[in-house]
């Protein structure tokens, strides 16, 4: 792929979907489940850094950056020389029948950069799902209780536990029974409050509400977890006050309840620290990673305290491609280039430049009822009227579908579907950036000028 391919930013040249995606979607249509849904209607050829170029040959921005999997960039050079070299020595072995050194060598690195100074040890999976449900296994094994405690808006995957312990009822239509032992609270949507109180005035009453429960009717010598996310990523990008998961850890250590922590979307850079927990100055008991840890190749990881995970027998663990050499590799390369290429701190430039742009556009556009972030975690909340807050979701489709025909993916988020979330990748420059930000305004703008009319 050369530089020059890629010299472009952002070039629409016709009706999207082009040609070429128009015939490859009808194949779609016949070979692919329904039920497998797609946010645009376009097919990639090449994708690098930010940009995306479809088989009709437009050029995309993308602000969704693969759900959160593409922080260091799509096919960034350094990852695909140490995939390529990786690749060229074995695809894979099976750790459990012949192990190899980049599963260790990840796993020194994941364990020492874990928050806390406990010891902690790692184990490698597939996707975010299966990493929760590893981490759940674990938790109950441990503790001997299988209780385990949720929030409200959270997203922990698509199998059939993490869809118990996930709360969108549009996604879980249809797939009962669930398993039981799952109990869930009200999370720090602050503007949403479910309490209908305000923050700090109500000293995170929701956290006291929690807490009550594990005295009244939360079977607590049955509750053996708490699995928290610490910004909710397709719940809307929620972010809660840092004091929230401080409270969330303190009940855990006076009730002997395991602290399980999910940066599935939030980890490796994307909230300004490499995890968002750090934030909360908080140690978990098992720390839940997955998507952007290998640069698109499909990884994820349980790092959890030394005590816990070797309290289970050996061979209770264990995955067929989970830590596969290549995602490994993938993985040693993404910590590298985090530091190398400094993505921390460009993630807070990031979510500067995109707060600053979205607060001016909230005074012109009524339609933004909410805006939050931390780092280049940024969302914003559409609303039919900012009193109300009554959810704009089919604004919000709108928008999406303006900004993609002048060249902008976005994707959206939330119960009601009315959130759009950044999750733009951590190598966008600066002109892209500014690029994406005035296809929104100009879409917003659209989008006023349409409901107007």
């Amino acid at each position: 792929m050369s530089t020059q391919e890629f010299s472009k930013d952002v070039y629409v040249k016709g009706e999207i979907p082009g040609t070429q995606s128009k015939k490859l979607g009808l194949l779609r249509e016949k070979v692919v489940a329904k039920a497998v849904y797609n946010v645009t209607p376009i097919f990639a050829d090449r994708a690098k850094g930010a940009i995306i170029k479809d088989v009709d040959g437009n050029y995309f921005l993308d602000f969704s950056g693969g759900v959160g999997v593409m922080n260091v960039g799509y096919s960034h050079p350094s990852v695909v020389e140490v995939v390529k070299n990786q690749a060229e020595k074995y695809f894979h072995t099976n750790f459990h029948v012949t192990m190899y050194e980049p599963y260790i060598k990840l796993a020194e690195k994941l364990s020492k950069l874990a928050p806390g100074f406990s010891r902690k040890k790692v184990m490698f999976l597939n996707s975010g799902a299966e990493a929760v449900e590893n981490a759940i296994k674990i938790a109950r094994a441990y503790t001997k209780k299988s209780g385990i405690i949720v929030f409200e808006n959270a997203f922990h995957g698509r199998t059939l536990l993490t869809l118990a312990l996930t709360s969108k009822a549009k996604i879980k239509e249809g797939f009962g029974p669930y398993p039981g032992g799952i109990y869930r609270f009200p999370y720090a949507y602050c503007y949403r409050c479910p309490f209908n109180m305000k923050y700090p005035q109500c000293d995170l009453y929701c956290t006291k509400f929690l807490e009550n429960a594990l005295n009244t009717w939360v079977p607590i010598e049955d509750t053996g977890a708490i699995l928290v996310e610490p910004v909710q990523g397709e719940g809307g990008f929620i972010v809660p006050p840092d004091k929230f998961l401080v409270r969330i850890s303190e009940i855990c250590r006076k009730y002997k309840i395991l602290l399980l922590v999910d940066e599935i979307q939030s980890g490796f850079g994307r909230s300004g620290k490499l995890f968002a927990s750090e934030y909360s100055n908080i140690e978990p008991d098992i720390l839940i990673l997955g998507k952007s840890i290998g640069a698109g190749i499909p990884l994820a990881a349980v790092i959890s305290k030394e005590e816990v995970v070797d309290s289970i027998k050996l061979g209770g663990l264990g995955s067929t491609f989970g830590g596969n050499p290549l995602a490994c590799v993938a993985g040693l390369e993404v910590l590298d280039i985090i530091k190398r290429e400094k993505l921390l701190e460009r993630s807070n430039e990031i979510g500067k430049k995109v707060m600053d742009a979205l607060l001016d556009m909230q005074k012109i556009f009524s339609i933004i009822g909410n805006i939050r972030h931390k780092g280049s975690i940024v969302a914003f909340e559409l609303v039919k009227d900012r009193n109300t807050k009554e959810p704009a979701k089919e604004e919000t489709a709108k928008l999406m579908k303006i900004c993609l025909s002048k060249g902008l993916i976005l994707m959206n988020a939330g119960v009601y579907g009315n959130i759009i979330r950044n999750l733009i990748p951590l190598v966008v420059t600066d002109a892209q950036l500014k690029q994406g930000l005035d296809i929104i305004r100009q879409s917003l703008k659209e989008l006023h000028v349409k409901n107007e009319e």
